[in-house]
């Protein structure tokens, strides 16, 4: 596959030769749901419907540690020449990912399938209104790592999955904040970034609790995404999607969780996992719509495919009957967000801890009684019966503020190395630096313990920080990086700086050789500070933001 790379891929195409037509099948679909695609079919497949269509493309999203590229189709009619084109373009924009786990496979069949169909004759309406993005295979590397022993546990397909990880032993999904993978950085650069969709879908499959329904998805939920767009997902987009699923599809659905105790279910279905270091969370950090797509494991391979299948069709008809209503709802989240970078209050805050409470109205899971078999290190281990049991509980998916501290005017970067601006501008948040020497009033953070995890986690010992904040006057030197709050991407700009965030760049080890003297004992101040109020800074800007909403 690595000599794909010496080919442009519109010599792919041309090499290929072959028009998408309605007798394309899938893997999955040729070996009766018994096996799935490899990456060279995957990239095969949909050469096949590029070739000769005039509303779909193959873009590059990413180029993996082992060379292998990472495609994204592009479905729209007209084809816009780039994301730059959309500027007044009223078609929203919907990116669907599927095999970021590559053990976890049925998205990337039921991707292709819809990709088929929306490049057919049979395609609809829905173009008339959408921008369809879709990477089948975001994790190529371990697709192709298929065996018969990998997700033992998982109902098919019997000829094997690949692995959770990438090449870099890295799990994709933990990858949204730090970005130490090419593949995820690609999808921030060359997805969000640049296309901004205004809708995100996320296939995977579930690991966890017994029950009937084939397929589950929610939202993204962290307590620092804008509380209007949980809501709608919530309240309205969620509730209709699943209803039209359900009535329309014939596909039974539930909410994505599991049992607080499976043998007390109940105690409550949870949603676990508010971080955005989770892609949907991250997503929603942006001020976009973010959907979690979890196939139950137990269903077979044919019923996952083809429910994750319908699920999509289903999130597509809702995103193009209310594009109206979700694009002036994402339009009213970044203005909010500009006003209140512009005009920084006390009563702005950010959540640095948080709880979980139930959402307003309790879940419907067709569930199973289990048996206690045993436990493992990390948890206890059940047996599904034969004993079917309805369960009306409450949904404990509404993570709200514990503890908050002020929302910031902007914060100052006390470090010269240019790597951490570049950091910043791969997500997309625009950043400057002072122009000149300036006396400003800060918070400074001063540390009295760091606490690094006991276990390794995706190649970190996360730190755990304490300490407090000070406000003193002190010079800042020409040169001192600037990251202002009235941007979109705000609340993202906060997550990554704050020393007390429980996903930032602090947790992640990017400013370790910054907190502690080489000699001696105690902690250098957080190499991040606040300005709290409104204040003139002289900045000039450092480099264009490579995001279609940077700041004013």
């Amino acid at each position: 596959m690595k000599k794909l790379l010496l080919i442009p891929i519109l010599s792919i195409l041309i090499l290929t030769g072959i028009c998408a037509q309605s007798g394309l099948l899938t893997v999955a679909e040729q070996s009766d749901y018994t096996s799935t695609a490899t990456s060279r079919e995957v990239n095969a497949f949909i050469s096949q419907l590029a070739a000769g269509s005039g509303i779909c493309r193959v873009d590059t999203l990413a180029i993996t540690v082992t060379g292998e590229p990472v495609l994204l189709l592009v479905i729209a009619d007209p084809l816009p020449a780039s994301p730059e084109a959309l500027h007044n373009d009223e078609r929203t924009v919907v990116y669907i990912q599927a095999n970021i786990h590559a053990g976890e496979v049925e998205g990337k069949e039921a991707s292709l399938i819809l990709a088929r169909e929306l490049t057919g004759p049979d395609a609809g309406n829905w173009l008339k209104n959408l921008i369809v993005l879709i990477c089948p295979n975001l994790n190529p590397d371990g697709n192709d790592r298929i065996s018969t022993r990998n997700r033992t546990n998982q109902n098919g397909p019997k000829n094997g999955v690949g692995i959770r990880y990438n090449a870099q032993n890295l799990d994709l999904n933990r990858d949204a904040m730090k970005l130490e993978t090419p593949e995820m950085i690609g999808v921030v650069k060359n997805v969000l970034n640049r296309w901004d969709p205004a809708v995100t879908v996320d296939c995977h499959t579930t690991n966890g609790s017994f029950h009937e329904e084939p397929v589950t998805f929610t939202w993204m939920m962290n307590p620092n995404v804008d509380t209007s767009l949980i809501h709608y997902m919530r309240d309205i987009m969620m509730p209709r999607v699943a209803a039209v699923l359900r009535e329309k599809y014939n596909v039974d659905n539930c909410f994505y969780g599991e049992f607080v105790d499976m043998t007390k279910p109940d105690l409550g279905w949870e949603m676990a996992g508010p971080e955005p270091r989770y892609f949907d969370n991250y997503v929603g950090l942006r001020n976009r719509l973010a959907i979690l797509n979890e196939n139950y494991v137990y269903a077979d391979y044919r019923t996952r495919v083809l429910g994750c299948h319908k699920l999509l069709l289903s999130i597509l008809e809702y995103a193009s009957a209310h594009r109206n209503e979700i694009r002036q709802l994402l339009q009213q989240a970044d203005k909010a967000v500009m006003g209140r970078g512009l005009h920084p209050s006390v009563i702005d805050s950010f959540a640095i801890g948080f709880r979980v409470q139930p959402t307003p109205e309790k879940i419907t899971i067709k569930a199973f009684e289990v048996e206690e078999t045993g436990d493992t290190l990390f948890w206890k281990k059940y047996r599904k019966t034969d004993r079917k049991v309805t369960v009306t509980v409450p949904y404990l998916a509404d993570y709200v503020p514990s503890v908050s501290i002020r929302f910031p005017y902007a914060y100052l970067l006390q470090v010269q190395d240019p790597v951490f601006a570049e950091y910043l501008q791969i997500h997309g948040i625009e950043v400057e630096k002072l122009a000149c020497d300036q006396e400003l009033e800060a918070e400074m953070f001063t540390m009295d313990k760091i606490i690094p995890s006991r276990r390794l986690n995706q190649g970190h010992y996360t730190n755990t920080i304490s300490g407090k904040y000070a406000k003193e006057k002190m010079i800042f030197h020409a040169g001192t990086w600037v990251v202002r709050t009235a941007q979109p991407l705000a609340n993202l700009a906060a997550y990554i700086l704050e020393p007390l965030s429980n996903d930032g760049m602090a947790v992640w080890n990017k400013f370790d050789r910054y907190l502690v003297p080489q000699w001696g004992l105690g902690y250098y101040p957080y190499p991040v500070y606040r300005v709290l109020e409104k204040t003139e800074l002289k900045t000039m800007r450092e480099a264009p933001s490579n995001s279609p909403r940077g700041g004013e």
